[in-house]
């Protein structure tokens, strides 16, 4: 059984920081890819961040670029997403998710469609 388990949400003031950890377990993870995304009140879930199966390949979505970095520690199992300079727009559930046979060492997956597994979401609130 696939669990994807998120942790590192909470409240922080604007400009502040957190990190986002998802601990994978189950099967042996080889040829996955992994993600990032958020979803807001009242909105549709939107892709943040993914980072391909050998970790070279990063993407963002514009309103993050340089300030959250996506990262993966294979001997353990978890992918984290680290969040700086933080605004109260970045308010939203987070969720963790990964696409098991990636394929390509250096493909990143954007649609939520592509993905298998998800983790169960952790909030984080941005006052102002």
């Amino acid at each position: 059984q696939v669990q994807l388990v998120e942790s590192g949400g909470g409240l922080v003031q604007a400009g502040g920081s957190l990190r986002l950890s998802c601990v994978a377990s189950g099967p042996t993870w080889t040829n996955y890819a992994m993600g990032w995304f958020r979803q807001a009140p009242k909105k549709e879930r939107e892709f943040v961040s993914a980072i391909s199966w050998s970790g070279a390949t990063t993407e963002y979505v514009d309103s993050v670029k340089g300030r959250f970095t996506i990262s993966k520690d294979d001997a353990k199992n978890t992918f984290y997403l680290q969040m700086n300079s933080l605004k109260p727009e970045d308010t939203a559930v987070y969720y963790c998710a990964v696409k098991k046979a990636a394929g390509s060492l250096y493909k990143v997956f954007k649609n939520i469609y592509d993905y298998d597994y998800w983790g169960q979401g952790t909030q984080v609130t941005v006052s102002s």
